[in-house]
């Protein structure tokens, strides 16, 4: 198993120091993580037996050949999809065997989520895309505070526009936003630079790690940047079904 708590057995490939207190319990645990597609004889598996332990405030990179199932892992981390087998823990409790009405409000009060394919809302605004989650949360400065995160990101100018009138890059920094203002335990991210100029990437990675150190947020990232992945306190390759540390 990947070990990454200071309380746990000691892991030769492991970071003997880390930038803020770790927590006993794993954010994220995954245990004998399984996800095939199909059936036989046709079956496809993606994942097989994996493990993973992520500890509260942690930052970890998962890098892997297009292919490899990154996204899928990020989707079962997250409770978007279901594992074949296996099971999924969020902070010491039960998180992949629920409903799907009981996982979204785990992910409601716990877990933001960059996608890859932004997932706007296209008859939003930028700021309206950006105060959802907020407001599904009753949260009263929700529009405040989704302003503020839009300036973060550079779109201060943008967001009364819609998606449609967004490029891909100014797109991600709003999907971006919206997973950052609500200042999330645990922020799952598929490839947050992938749409995005090298500046805009930049600071983009320095958002991450700002929330990840600021608010001791747990960061797990998918990514092919590598700079990206060597500034995570870890970096785990997945082939074959299997995570292994990164060298």
């Amino acid at each position: 198993m990947l070990l990454s708590n200071e309380h746990s057995p000691i892991n030769v490939n492991q970071p003997s120091t880390h930038h803020h207190t770790i927590t006993a319990t794993p954010a994220i645990l995954a245990t004998n993580l399984c996800k095939s597609v199909g059936e036989e004889p046709n079956k496809i598996s993606i994942l097989s037996e994996l493990q993973l332990k992520v500890a509260a405030g942690e930052s970890v990179a998962i890098v892997g050949s297009s292919g490899s199932g990154k996204s899928t892992l990020l989707g079962l981390l997250a409770g978007l999809d279901q594992p074949s087998s296996g099971s999924v823990s969020v902070k010491g409790a039960a998180f992949s065997g629920l409903d799907e009405d009981a996982r979204a409000a785990i992910r409601g009060k716990n877990m933001g989520f960059v996608f890859q394919s932004f997932q706007l809302l296209p008859t939003m605004t930028a700021l309206e895309n950006v105060m959802l989650p907020m407001q599904l949360a009753n949260q009263a400065n929700a529009k405040q505070v989704a302003l503020a995160t839009l300036e973060k990101v550079g779109l201060s100018a943008r967001v009364s526009h819609y998606p449609k009138q967004l490029s891909g890059g100014e797109q991600q920094r709003v999907a971006i936003a919206r997973a950052f203002a609500s200042q999330p335990a645990i922020l799952f991210a598929d490839e947050p630079t992938g749409n995005l100029d090298l500046a805009t990437g930049e600071r983009i990675i320095e958002l991450l790690f700002d929330l990840n150190h600021a608010a001791g947020t747990t960061l797990i990232l998918v990514t092919h940047d590598m700079k990206l992945a060597k500034r995570c306190q870890r970096s785990l390759t997945l082939n074959n079904g299997q995570l292994s540390e990164s060298l």
